[in-house]
């Protein structure tokens, strides 16, 4: 057990789905796990851990942005022995031709967050995902004829901000902007492990569109099912 994570080791699975909300865990779960248990509900984060077609997965909550991600991330790789983390999240895109409800395969994560520095004096502001994990996921939505874009996100501290500059973010060609990628992927490089991220467009600064809270909870199957099906791959 630790601070933030009541589960026991040997609750944890080897390979963890990560969405960011509590109630979209606990949906996936019940929706998709087989015998599926409760593991953690320290501050309402919930993780269940079940079968998805006799593979055993587990489900955690990370919460909202980075230090919250770091800090879980951090405790399932050093603490419980995880090897696999696909976070399964949301975003905004930045770009007309990855519309609401299509997914993003984040092959990069750029920010200009202090995480990283602050954390072991790393200086990088760009850090890849998995290329073991991406190659499954795509090889996944080939067989599944699943459409997937492959790009950079923004991953950003700040949900409200008050200047928004896009230099940065055209540079870096970043097509849509969510807010935990850079922190898990730089805790998997730091801790030699695997991470990746798999998120569905729930909103559009181009063309205005959004999702609904509870859209986002149950909405999002296609990506759902992509990343469970992608554990069945992972040896």
């Amino acid at each position: 057990m630790t601070p933030h994570n009541g589960a026991n080791k040997g609750d944890i699975a080897k390979t963890v789905l990560m969405p960011g909300d509590p109630m979209r865990a606990k949906f996936i779960a019940e929706t998709y796990l087989e015998n599926a248990k409760l593991v953690n509900d320290v501050r309402g984060m919930y993780a269940y851990t079940g079968t998805y077609h006799g593979k055993e997965v587990t489900v955690m909550a990370s919460g909202m942005g980075m230090p919250s991600i770091g800090i879980y991330a951090y405790e399932l790789y050093h603490f419980y022995d995880v090897e696999n983390i696909i976070r399964v999240g949301s975003a905004g895109s930045y770009d007309v031709n990855l519309p609401v409800y299509d997914l993003l395969l984040v092959e990069n994560s750029y920010s200009d967050s202090s995480f990283a520095r602050v954390q072991n004096n790393s200086t990088y502001d760009v850090v890849p995902s998995s290329k073991h994990l991406n190659e499954m996921i795509l090889e996944t939505a080939k067989e599944k004829n699943q459409k997937i874009t492959v790009g950079t996100a923004y991953s950003t501290d700040v949900f409200y901000r008050q200047e928004q500059t896009n230099d940065q973010i055209k540079e870096h060609h970043c097509l849509a902007c969510e807010m935990e990628s850079f922190a898990l992927f730089h805790t998997a490089k730091m801790l030699h492990k695997q991470a990746t991220c798999i998120l569905t467009i729930s909103d559009h600064f181009v063309t205005g569109e959004e999702t609904t809270a509870q859209e986002r909870e149950t909405g999002f199957r296609k990506m759902i099912e992509l990343a469970l099906d992608t554990v069945l791959k992972i040896s």
